[in-house]
């Protein structure tokens, strides 16, 4: 039965694109998947319009949720022959009950499209959790009940998500890890994106903490705006984990201060700045010097 409806629902988003390929939507040429979340997002969010959501130029979906919601990917690529420009894949909203995870990777690619400056690539996925966020009452969870970032490959040193979750965390299910590493498509996809994209740095932004957690073995962020670094372990099966002990990729961790209200927009700002000091400062070598990078002009201290 699962298998069946596993391939009903993949025919299903493959006849929608060849059949519907794309609709204007404010003069913009929207995908009817991608249109269908934005619409979503901007009746659950009071912070992210509808509008708001359509003003970006989204790739053609390529992965879906367990409900078949659309996972968005925007991507701003560097400029042309910067080969060696280091490579930010960006996640929000793994958890759907973190709203502020969402609206504020919404600001940020906001202010990106307007300041994008080539020296970096960038590679967001706004909203990965869309069944979690986008129902009555959002969930931590996706729809098949998993913590998608409990739900990923542990390094070999650390036990496994499932019988951790089982001995240590007593089984609280908003902490689910599935029953199998990568069990989920949300999951996978980044799975994907890493073997694909090959990052250099992940950023995922997440509530309610106020701190910012690192993985990784280079000098990590000291602060964010209001956020200073506190790193907080690696769990098994989390993206610090996986990112970091199993693929060596440098994974920085936003914990926003709240999961339901927005940062000030001068708190947002200067996160996303002192974000963007960090990455130049650690790309220096390759990136050379630059007028202008992402949103950040050259007058600032370093």
């Amino acid at each position: 039965m699962f298998k069946r409806f596993s391939i009903s629902l993949s025919l299903a988003c493959c006849l929608s694109t060849l059949l519907f390929p794309f609709q204007s939507v404010s003069g913009e040429v929207v995908h009817p998947d991608v249109d269908k979340v934005c619409q979503q997002v901007g009746r659950k969010l009071a912070s992210v319009s509808t509008k708001e959501c359509l003003k970006l130029e989204y790739l053609p979906p390529r992965y879906y949720s367990v409900n078949g919601r659309a996972i968005l990917e925007t991507h701003f690529p560097a400029s042309e022959g910067n080969k060696d420009a280091p490579r930010i894949l960006f996640i929000g909203g793994i958890h759907g009950d973190e709203y502020s995870s969402v609206s504020v990777t919404f600001k940020w690619l906001k202010t990106l499209q307007r300041y994008h400056s080539g020296t970096f690539d960038w590679h967001f996925l706004p909203v990965l959790n869309p069944d979690g966020l986008l129902q009555r009452k959002s969930t931590r969870v996706n729809a098949n009940k998993v913590d998608l970032n409990r739900n990923f490959r542990p390094a070999p040193e650390f036990p496994e998500p499932l019988a951790h979750w089982q001995k240590r965390a007593k089984k609280r299910l908003r902490y689910y890890p599935g029953h199998q590493p990568l069990s989920e498509p949300e999951s996978r996809v980044i799975h994907q994106l890493i073997d694909s994209y090959k990052p250099t740095v992940i950023v995922s932004v997440h509530a309610p903490h106020g701190i910012l957690d690192f993985d990784g073995g280079i000098q990590p962020p000291r602060k964010l705006g209001p956020l200073h670094l506190r790193q907080l372990g690696t769990y098994p099966g989390s993206l610090g984990n996986y990112g970091w002990f199993v693929k060596n990729i440098p994974v920085v961790t936003i914990e926003l201060p709240y999961a339901g209200i927005m940062p000030k927009k001068k708190d947002v700002d200067k996160m996303w700045t002192d974000l963007v000091r960090w990455l130049k400062y650690k790309a220096k070598r390759n990136a050379g010097a630059v007028a202008a990078v992402d949103g950040v002009s050259n007058s600032v201290d370093r």
